[in-house]
């Protein structure tokens, strides 16, 4: 019976040792079934998805309610990004989050539009005191929407630690239904040393794949010397949709020794960014193709890397036969599988590519100053991943500065002297990217005296550019001495062709009230049930900013009572 004991007590210790999350904590934040439109860390442009986005039936309005008991930590209303955005503390440290939502919960919402209007801004953060939004578990906190920078309805639902690192929900339970192993589509083989090749090659290479009748590959045998490496295009599926979402884990063997393991359980928004040193960046700008590159490169400081020996770089001598494969797992550990041959063959390489005198050599780890004429651009020490050759032009107002394929993980400054504009066009100058189609897209820019400046993290071609207009303002359901009494909302749409839109203020009999804008559609809602206007004449007046500052201002009348 002791013994009986004692083995039950090391099963218990065993149990919480492979789940050391807390499996009946947290609920669901919808009480529809979760079918998701986006797995945690899958690779978005520029960063790793920190939650869940969990689908909602082409609708807004649901119910989304506390994962758990808590308090309200954390209030965000922004144009893009999360949108509407709400943040629970819990007793046991973790925060959930819940994003693009299209309202608060009644009490919550009393809350928010109160200081909407002491500080008289639309976009807003709040910080409530402990005590001041509690919430019990299975509690409605919220409505979902479509609000920020989301694509269509849904919910964004993350769970983070006490480090404000997110992690994925599915560890604590969550349960979405998965029987689709993830899908292999594209591998690649890259040459890492000076004198490493494949097939004879020093660039990367597209391997062919043969897919077997259990569902899984075997590449076509490669030819290779030296320090080489691989990477994979691939993505999962969950049930009941057919969204392409991130995988969960990779393993990778060399000679039946593992090689490389990358967890995507938890990863820290420090880091985030460094998913352009994952990924083949190059690729990624040129083809629209995210290739996960299963080596570790200089500079790579991702913890989503939980085991690895030598980097992951492999060591392919002359006269042998290796063996690599590669594991691709979801959460509910489907796996796919690839098989790839080595013949190790040593071939001498002629290495033809040679470097335009014009460029100058970029130390990454010193400071760089480059200055032509009367631009100049400031690229700080450790904005580079790797030492490289940089490509700097400049001709009359426009510069080019390298290629928009290296990734900088730091930005860079631009400035254009500007002393030799009159003062008239002076005002109406801005700093562009340049696309390869010769569009032009606005750079934050701003200014100090005759100078303008921008801050990037993108190497391309930049100009001077002008804005003048004023932005347009178009009254959707209303007409100057229109009644709207039987009217909830007042929509208008505003709309900047050239800078974009930078801010707005609308005023009713001198009165501010407050107008939601939704970035995707251009449009200002205000909500009568504010209780602002109050009066049955009233005069409406708008006033919206463009990035160069350029102002319209629309006024009417309108009647209500």
């Amino acid at each position: 019976m002791k013994f009986f004991t004692f083995f039950c007590f090391l099963c218990s210790i065993y149990t919480t040792a492979q789940t050391p999350y807390p499996q009946d904590y947290f609920r669901s934040p919808l009480d529809i079934q979760l079918v998701l439109s986006g797995t945690f860390a899958e690779l978005r442009s520029n960063h790793f998805h920190s939650g869940l986005d969990i689908k909602t039936n082409g609708k807004q309005g649901l119910k989304v309610y506390a994962a758990a008991a808590g308090y309200v930590s954390r209030i965000k209303i922004s144009r893009y990004g999360y949108g509407k955005a709400l943040y629970i503390t819990h007793p046991n440290g973790y925060t959930s989050v819940y994003a693009h939502l299209q309202k608060f919960s009644s009490e919550i919402e009393a809350f928010v539009k109160k200081r909407h209007y002491l500080k008289e801004q639309f976009e807003i953060e709040l910080f409530p005191k402990l005590n001041a939004l509690k919430v019990n578990a299975n509690d409605v906190v919220a409505f979902s929407g479509n609000t920020g920078g989301s694509s269509g309805p849904h919910l964004h639902f993350e769970i983070r630690d006490k480090q404000e690192r997110p992690m994925n929900p599915m560890l604590f339970g969550l349960d979405i239904k998965d029987t689709t192993a993830p899908q292999l589509y594209e591998l690649f083989a890259y040459p890492i040393s000076e004198d490493s090749h494949i097939d004879g090659e020093q660039k990367k290479k597209k391997i062919r794949l043969r897919k077997q009748p259990d569902g899984s590959f075997i590449a076509a045998p490669i030819s290779s010397y030296g320090t080489i490496g691989f990477g994979i295009v691939a993505n999962d599926r969950q049930d009941y949709a057919p969204n392409k979402n991130g995988v969960s884990k990779i393993e990778t063997y060399f000679n039946g020794q593992k090689s490389i393991e990358v967890d995507f359980k938890r990863f820290s928004f420090s880091e985030t960014k460094h998913i352009n040193r994952y990924i083949d960046y190059g690729h990624y700008r040129t083809k629209k193709r995210k290739i996960q590159k299963l080596f570790i490169e200089k500079n790579n400081p991702l913890s989503l890397f939980t085991y690895e020996r030598e980097k992951g770089k492999l060591m392919i001598n002359d006269r042998t036969n290796s063996s690599y494969s590669i594991k691709i797992k979801d959460f509910k550990d489907n796996t796919t599988s690839v098989q790839i041959p080595i013949v190790g063959t040593f071939q001498p390489i002629n290495n033809t590519d040679e470097i335009p005198l014009s460029y100058t050599y970029i130390n990454a780890s010193e400071e760089v100053l480059l200055e032509e004429n009367s631009i100049q651009v400031d690229i700080p020490a450790h904005a580079l991943y790797d030492d490289i050759f940089l490509d700097f032009q400049v001709k009359n107002d426009t510069l080019r500065i390298h290629q928009p394929t290296v990734p900088l993980k730091k930005s860079m400054t631009i400035k254009f002297d500007v002393s030799h504009y009159n003062p008239d066009d002076l005002n109406h100058l801005y700093i562009a990217s340049v696309s390869k189609y010769g569009k032009l897209y606005y750079t934050s820019t701003k200014r100090k005296g005759s100078t303008l400046y921008a801050r990037t993290k993108y190497f391309g071609t930049y100009t001077l550019a002008s804005d003048k207009e004023g932005p347009t303002i178009v009254p959707l359901n209303f007409k100057n001495g229109s009644w709207l009494s039987k009217y909830r909302y007042l929509k208008i749409k505003i709309s900047d062709a050239i800078s974009g839109i930078k801010n707005f203020r609308a005023t009713v009999n001198g009165k501010w009230i407050l107008m939601e804008y939704d970035a995707k559609t251009n449009t200002l809602t205000h909500d009568f049930n504010d209780e602002v206007v109050v009066d049955t004449k009233n005069n409406l007046k708008l006033i919206v900013t463009d990035n160069v500052g350029n102002s319209s201002k629309f006024e009417t009348i309108f009647y209500r009572k």
